[in-house]
């Protein structure tokens, strides 16, 4: 695969390669798009884990009936 970046994007990495942490841009690159595959992971996880307490407050009847258009009249005055 080949990517070509420009501007900023093409300055930090350039910069990060320079510190010696990472031997190239390909691996420097390949490090991030993982941790940002990581970062989705969780995120969509922590989602879940709120979803399954929100229906876990239905299910117990923890609940407040509301009308949206009264929000939004609410918000306008």
């Amino acid at each position: 695969m080949h990517i070509q970046l420009s501007g900023k994007a093409a300055e930090v990495v350039k910069a990060k390669v320079a510190t010696g942490d990472y031997p190239n841009a390909t691996a420097f690159i390949s490090y991030i798009v993982l941790r940002a595959d990581e970062f989705d992971r969780i995120k969509l996880e922590r989602l879940r884990q709120e979803v399954n307490i929100g229906l876990d407050e239905i299910r117990r009847g923890e609940v407040v009936e509301f009308d949206l258009d009264d929000i939004f009249n609410e918000e306008v005055e």
